[in-house]
């Protein structure tokens, strides 16, 4: 498979991830905060399928996103850091996968990246404003209203691009999603999931390296809605890894600013 670029800006670290791409992540450097939908995730559905992409950065990084607007995504603040170029993978039917420019990023005034390497909850959260619209096939998601409550027990579907094999890069660049249960004492600042199954005390369901950024949906009657995002994983028995338990950044403490923040760049969403 060959790919190709929509611009030259950042040419040759694009390039050397474009292969990466193109081996399944092979060789790049992907976040380890949540690295990759492991332990037998299956594919995405059509409907889930059609609101994530990636975004790939010129430092090797690689990330989920959910489009909740034509030319807007969602995704987490550690995703899009300073210091580097980030584009979106996308493809048309029967086209080789093609980099298409990002117009701005916006990350939460509050995120500290500081607060995340030191496993302390932040405003992991950011947006991002395209160069142009999404193909039509895209159907942007909806994000959970603010009264939106969780408790233990309470199921969510994660959907991502990362490896279904932690160090297997040969197995990502595939949207798949696992349906996770919250546990421990979740809030405002941060949500913790694990597979029901194995219940985070062996290796199971969750996310890993591509995963970070991705939408963590609450699904009901009135269909999918976005409750908060990936920001890190953990291995089994809190080890380091994947397949433990989960970490979501929920949006209900942000969701004034990612309205805001929309208007602001011209994708106003619904209230």
């Amino acid at each position: 498979m060959h790919l190709r670029t929509a611009d030259r800006r950042g040419g040759k670290h694009f390039a050397g991830l474009l292969l990466a791409v193109t081996a399944g992540f092979a060789g790049s450097q992907l976040p380890w905060h949540a690295q990759a939908m492991v332990g037998g995730a299956t594919p995405a559905s059509a409907e889930l399928g059609r609101s994530i992409v990636m975004i790939l950065g010129s430092a090797g990084t690689a990330c989920t996103a959910t489009a909740i607007g034509r030319d807007l995504l969602l995704t987490a603040a550690h995703c899009v850091q300073p210091g580097a170029d980030y584009k979106l993978l996308g493809s048309e039917p029967g086209q080789p996968p093609v980099l298409k420019a990002i117009a701005r990023i916006e990350r939460h005034p509050q995120f500290d990246i500081k607060r995340l390497f030191n496993h302390l909850a932040t405003a992991d959260v950011a947006l991002i404003k395209l160069a142009e619209p999404l193909p039509t096939r895209f159907s942007p998601a909806l994000i959970a209203g603010g009264s939106e409550t969780v408790a233990v027990g309470d199921s969510f579907v994660v959907a991502g691009y990362g490896v279904t094999v932690r160090g297997d890069g040969r197995t990502g660049g595939a949207a798949r999603v696992a349906t996770l249960v919250v546990t421990g004492q979740p809030g405002s600042l941060q949500i913790r999931l694990f597979d029901p199954v194995n219940k985070g005390l062996s290796a199971g369901l969750g996310a890993c390296a591509g995963d970070s950024g991705a939408p963590a949906f609450r699904i009901s009657g009135a269909g999918p809605a976005v409750l908060g995002v990936v920001s890190w994983s953990t291995g089994p028995n809190l080890t380091v890894g994947c397949g433990g338990l989960t970490g979501v950044t929920p949006l209900a403490r942000y969701r004034g600013w990612i309205l805001d923040t929309a208007r602001k760049l011209g994708t106003p969403l619904a209230p």
